[in-house]
């Protein structure tokens, strides 16, 4: 059974230099058991606030990159170079500072990519490249409605039992279109780590973590095999007791 772990930090900017010193021991240790390792990469200020303190650690380099494979759980289903795109924010923090092989980095299709407009082909796709690859750790933040990855309450993609993969629609934050993991599969991970700040969260944090179900909270489904370790500032904290 999964341990959950809470952990909160004094602000967003110590939580990310935290949060980034237990990513490369996570990888460094799966690298040792195993001579690989994998992980989930997430997008918004907190995840990428993460990947810049990894690309400034000294420590960096304790990683070999080249041995990571680098997956989404989410992406905005835009043009390839995008701005706003997860896979674009993510290379500019970190991913494009350090020596990795490019056939590890594992993006999700973009509109304009091999499918064109079709983000269920995108979808169908990227489970295939997926497969049954269980991670080392997957990085999720969380929203102020309670939304991980692209997994919105009572949406049909939070209910989804089956697909690994699949294409949103009508998301209530801009774009409306993106592509996401499901629950299932983010289960499958080792470890699952949420990461948010700021009062805004307060409430959707504390709402997961007692008890609120995977459809009014989707954030409360995101569980590791092993462990799942939630990320705080002691506003988003602010409503546990």
């Amino acid at each position: 059974m999964t341990r959950t772990d809470v952990v909160v930090h004094s602000g967003g900017g110590l939580l990310a230099a935290a949060a980034a010193a237990r990513l490369i021991t996570a990888l460094v240790d799966a690298q040792a058991a195993r001579g690989v390792a994998s992980l989930v990469l997430t997008g918004g200020r907190t995840g990428n606030a993460v990947l810049e303190h990894v690309r400034d650690s000294p420590a960096r380099d304790a990683v070999d990159w080249s041995r990571v494979d680098f997956y989404w759980g989410d992406e905005r289903f835009l043009p390839a170079g995008h701005a706003d795109r997860n896979e674009t924010q993510n290379r500019l923090a970190l991913l494009d500072h350090i020596a990795l092989d490019p056939a590890r980095v594992h993006v999700m299709e973009p509109s304009d990519g091999r499918f064109g407009d079709d983000p269920d082909a995108a979808a169908d796709d990227y489970a295939t490249v997926i497969g049954s690859t269980a991670f080392d750790v997957l990085l999720l933040g969380v929203g102020e409605e309670g939304h991980t990855a692209s997994l919105f309450p009572d949406s049909p993609a939070v209910h989804e039992e089956s697909s690994t993969v699949v294409a949103v629609r009508d998301c209530p934050k801009p774009p409306p279109t993106r592509v996401s993991l499901t629950l299932p599969v983010i289960r499958r991970a080792a470890e699952v780590w949420l990461m948010t700040t700021g009062e805004a969260k307060a409430d959707p944090v504390a709402r997961a973590l007692n008890g609120a179900t995977e459809v009014e909270i989707p954030a409360a489904g995101a569980r590791g095999v092993s462990r799942t370790l939630w990320l705080l500032d002691s506003t988003a904290a602010a409503k546990l007791s």
